[in-house]
């Protein structure tokens, strides 16, 4: 396995969320396919959305890595497989907000449904550790650019990411980190596209393995992991099974 390819276990939302924050982004994660921008699109949105678009649409659980020498992709996807098994579903009532400068879909403070996110992330966090391969130090020199405080540079040197545990916090990232003017008209439309939305709860009853092929590449999905056993295969499901 070519140690380019990294892995992420994401949420990765259903629909309806999926299609509109997807055409938001302008990316398809699940084929890796562009999506044009209706007539009228303020054109600034393309610059907006560059970081998330290139992540595809997605909550992280456990961060990107690279499998650690000596293990294989078959046995994470096992690893997925029976953590999507102990896992149960429920409904996580949702808000639009603003998290470090970007723009984001999160929790709307429900405390039970941020105790039950937080027990997936973190038993997603431990569970496929043994597959990572710990972060090269140009790696941990990217995380840093963003100041951490000491909790969060504690993560990142024992995790490989400083906002596990204690620090995280869900989110659906719709944006760049942005300012002033643009950060204002960005959430007026992000509100206005998720106003729908917001009316109901979203549904968490799966979790997601993403693959990104190589250095810089776009992620895509490579399997979607049901709780309740079904998989569905996307465009990363030849890196699963030795077929890319």
């Amino acid at each position: 396995m070519p140690l380019a390819h990294r892995y992420a276990l994401y949420f990765a939302p259903p629909e309806p969320w999926r299609g509109i924050g997807s055409a938001w982004l302008g990316r398809c994660v699940q084929t890796g396919a562009a999506i044009a921008p209706p007539p009228g699109t303020d054109p600034r949105r393309a610059d907006w959305t560059s970081d998330p678009r290139h992540y595809g649409l997605h909550a992280t659980l456990k961060p990107p890595f690279r499998l650690k020498t000596g293990t294989c992709v078959q046995d994470l996807d096992a690893a997925v497989r029976a953590l999507a098994a102990r896992a149960q579903a429920f409904d996580a009532p949702m808000q639009c907000r603003e998290l470090r400068g970007f723009l984001a879909w999160c929790l709307a403070g429900d405390a039970l449904t941020l105790v039950r996110m937080r027990a997936l992330a973190d038993e997603a966090v431990q569970t496929l550790d043994d597959w990572r391969e710990p972060p090269s130090g140009i790696e941990l020199e990217r995380r840093r650019k963003t100041p951490l405080g000491p909790p969060q540079e504690a993560m990142l040197e024992r995790w490989g990411y400083p906002y596990v545990f204690d620090q995280f916090v869900f989110h659906i990232t719709l944006s760049n980190t942005l300012h002033g003017q643009a950060l204002e008209d960005a959430r007026r439309q992000v509100q206005a596209m998720s106003a729908p939305l917001l009316r109901a709860s979203m549904p968490v009853d799966s979790v997601s393995l993403y693959v990104q092929p190589e250095p810089d590449a776009p992620f895509l999905v490579a399997r979607h992991y049901g709780f309740d056993g079904a998989t569905v295969d996307c465009a990363g499901a030849a890196y699963l099974e030795g077929r890319a």
